[in-house]
């Protein structure tokens, strides 16, 4: 058996576990307040036209995860 084959299954597993984790944020994101709503979040609404960019929100998840990832990841 290749040495390689056990560290796939482990990062399978991790990625399965991230993609439910992200699923399970998909589906409450509407029930947390404020998630969107930040300043700095650009919202556009024309007559038949809406653009919206989650500036602020996206820069505050990175850090969020960084944060995370860097205390975990030791």
């Amino acid at each position: 058996m290749d040495p390689f084959v056990p560290s796939i299954g482990k990062i399978l597993i991790v990625l399965g576990i991230v993609i439910i984790l992200a699923g399970i944020v998909i589906l409450c994101a509407h029930k947390i307040p404020y998630i969107g709503r930040f300043p700095g979040d650009i919202h556009i609404k024309k007559d038949n036209f809406t653009f919206y960019f989650p500036l602020t929100t996206g820069v505050l998840i990175s850090i969020l995860l960084y944060l995370i990832l860097k205390i975990f990841g030791k």
